[in-house]
């Protein structure tokens, strides 16, 4: 996996991998086999553009109905869950796949749906870096991946610090969950792009049209999530339905992205202190510091665009999400021949308990962890 400037970070220090990977040749060639004997093709599905148009579908109906012809609160409420719901399905689907260049074939179609995530408040700029840079070359190494630091608020790997509020992190972490998408729509993105910054990895800021849009993104969203609808409604009542659709996006988000890599099932897996190695190739590092979850659940998958198969997303992330649950079965039988191990929770609430039981034991001091 090639080192990028992003990749960098500002003390100089570099990751990295084990050279020669024979199981990811492996599965790339039976992964293409399996393409090749069905017809399917790796992008422009057209199972994903229905999807697009049912999922903006919602969005747009939920948002309507709430701004325009909702008169009492038992209808906003519901509505604005909704209209959080379809904005999450909208990240989790479209913008994901446009972002990782797997929803089409043409840069311009996939660019234009990577933007979608600019329109539901967050800027791609940022995310492509963070995302699709950082966190799929870095994955769950303390120091490196972005999506495990939370700060001083929370322990989510045995190698960061540990302070004393993180006793109750099993219980707090899920209110601050339900923040995550203001902290992205109104902090996370100005300071990445006013510091040049994600986390300790150093990032271009915007420029041209990236930097046009990055304005406009944010423009457009705030225009209508908060300044259309105070033109219809008071606007302590705009900033309450504002909030709910941001906490039921927010908990969602975090659900999905936390059950794949922060579960006791995931290893966090360290450099050599004085070379930098991995102990193990990319795509093993991938397998083993990745765990699938409630892959019989259809609808789970198909809301959550196929991110519950977070194994075959990080192994093969250019392909569409509609694959992932036929290429799980030939990533799974590959790393049970090589003797890598292979995790899954057989269900959602399986791999909620699970993140829930490992931020309860990183919240105990180490030395009283060690003891058990």
């Amino acid at each position: 996996m090639p080192m990028t400037q992003e990749g960098v970070r500002p003390d100089g220090m570099r990751v990295r991998f084990e050279g020669g990977d024979p199981l990811q040749r492996r599965l790339r060639a039976r992964v293409e086999r399996y393409l090749r004997m069905t017809g399917r093709s790796e992008r422009d599905c057209t199972s994903m553009y229905v999807k697009t148009f049912v999922i903006f579908g919602w969005a747009i109906a939920s948002y309507v109905a709430l701004v325009f012809f909702s008169t009492a609160w038992w209808q906003a409420v519901p509505l604005a869950i909704s209209l959080g719901l379809a904005t999450a399905a909208i990240g989790f689907n479209i913008q994901h796949d446009g972002s990782h260049k797997a929803y089409s074939a043409r840069g311009w179609i996939n660019r234009v749906m990577a933007a979608t995530l600019d329109l539901v408040g967050a800027s791609s700029f940022v995310w492509a870096r963070k995302h699709n840079t950082i966190h799929h070359t870095f994955t769950n190494i303390a120091g490196w991946d972005d999506d495990i630091d939370v700060g001083s608020l929370g322990r989510l790997s045995p190698d960061q610090k540990h302070h004393p509020m993180h006793r109750a992190q099993h219980l707090y972490l899920w209110v601050l969950y339900a923040f995550l998408p203001m902290k992205w729509q109104w902090y996370d993105d100005f300071k990445d792009v006013a510091r040049g910054r994600v986390g300790s990895h150093r990032i271009s800021r915007p420029r041209g049209w990236d930097l046009v849009l990055f304005v406009a993104g944010k423009a457009v969203f705030f225009g209508y999530a908060l300044v259309l609808p105070a033109f219809f409604h008071p606007l302590w009542v705009v900033l309450v339905m504002y909030a709910v659709a941001c906490f039921a996006q927010g908990v969602v988000l975090s659900v999905v992205f936390q059950m794949a890599h922060v579960v006791e099932e995931a290893g966090f897996p360290r450099p050599d202190a004085e070379t930098g190695r991995m102990p193990h190739s990319w795509a093993q590092h991938q397998i083993l510091t990745t765990v699938d979850f409630a892959r019989n659940n259809r609808l789970l998958s198909w809301f959550a665009g196929g991110l519950n198969f977070q194994v075959e997303h990080h192994l093969f992330p250019r392909i569409c999400h509609v694959h992932h649950p036929k290429i799980s079965r030939i990533v799974e039988g590959a790393c049970r021949r090589a003797g890598v191990p292979y995790r899954a929770n057989v269900s959602l609430t399986g791999a909620i308990r699970s993140h829930y039981r490992w931020v309860k034991r990183l919240g105990r001091p180490p030395q009283v962890r060690a003891a058990g």
